[in-house]
């Protein structure tokens, strides 16, 4: 799984670079992700501008992660595509995750 980091204050910011985020890349990026949470990051802008395809086992990693960053973490999702953005809300994810257009905004409305 491809993602690039960058550092913005409080958050992590980390950019999907795959166009998909099925159940063929989902162990991957649970992987990555996972080892930025055990470099001690809890706060996450996950920007998936690149990613066109997601599915419920793509969803179900993002989730995992959220559960183990627990009560003090947060992941703001931000750049989502129309079919991207539509699999959140056929699955209420939307109602679980805060969503923004661009990380920018969700950077601006977390200061």
């Amino acid at each position: 799984m491809k993602i690039e980091t960058k550092d913005a204050g409080r958050y992590l910011v980390v950019k999907v670079l795959e166009q998909r985020l099925g159940a063929d890349r989902a162990a991957s990026f649970k992987d990555e992700m996972s080892k930025l949470v055990e470099q001690g990051h809890t706060a996450f802008v996950l920007d998936l501008s690149e990613v066109k395809f997601i599915d419920s086992t793509g969803l179900g990693a993002i989730l995992s992660i959220l559960k183990r960053v627990g009560k003090s973490g947060d992941i703001l999702v931000t750049g989502t595509s129309d079919t991207v953005g539509s699999m959140f809300k056929l699955t209420r994810m939307d109602r679980v995750f805060q969503m923004y257009p661009t990380v920018d905004e969700a950077l601006s409305a977390r200061v």
